[in-house]
């Protein structure tokens, strides 16, 4: 079973321009994982918190495209939190971890890229259920 000490921030790294910088992510190169899904949230309202659910088996990597928030990873017996900030850096979070997201700046943009599309059964909606499933596997 996998633990927070998994999951990483991945430089993904930054190609500056006069013109503007770019970032580029390619399966097989610099994304541990083929990109199945991307997805993004925006306008949380300032308080919220999105996520609060683990994967069976999905991979992600959150992105803070603008502005920045705060991510929790949660193995059931660690916690771990980053702050997403930088375009050109995402959190890689690994199969069986509970993530949640919080502290959203005005304006700000998560994007997930997943190695799968969306899949109901993949998803641990409560947390008690999460620790039995990290118990019994």
């Amino acid at each position: 079973m996998k633990s927070i000490d998994d999951c990483r921030m991945i430089e993904m790294g930054k190609i500056e321009r006069p013109e503007g910088n770019l970032t580029v992510l390619e399966n097989g190169k610099n994304a541990p994982f083929d990109i199945k899904r991307v997805y993004y949230l925006y306008d949380v309202p300032g308080g919220e918190s999105r996520g609060s659910h683990g994967h069976k088996q999905l991979q992600q990597i959150l992105v803070a495209v603008s502005g920045s928030f705060s991510v929790t990873l949660d193995d059931g017996q660690s916690q771990r939190t980053y702050l997403l900030n930088h375009p050109y850096q995402g959190l890689y979070i690994a199969p069986g971890i509970w993530r949640t997201l919080d502290d959203f700046s005005s304006g700000a943009v998560c994007m997930a890229l997943t190695s799968d599309v969306y899949h109901e059964d993949d998803y641990i909606r409560n947390y008690d259920d999460f620790l039995k499933f990290r118990a019994d596997d």
